[in-house]
């Protein structure tokens, strides 16, 4: 099944694949096909969590942009 997302923010994919390998460096996860649901998915989920954090700070006053 094709991937049909489309970022927000002309530009955006390419800062999302950047942050997405950091993340997998930082968790020690090699990305690909050959490797389980449970190490790529790893990856999006603390993606996933970063951001929200991010969110919650900028809603809050927090860190400014």
């Amino acid at each position: 099944m094709p991937n049909n997302n489309q970022p927000a923010t002309q530009g955006a994919s390419q800062s999302l694949d950047q942050f997405k390998y950091e993340i997998a460096n930082e968790l020690g996860v090699q990305l690909g096909g050959d490797r389980t649901s449970r190490e790529n998915g790893s990856v999006g989920g603390m993606m996933t969590k970063r951001m929200i954090q991010f969110a919650e700070q900028n809603l809050k006053g927090g860190t400014k942009i």
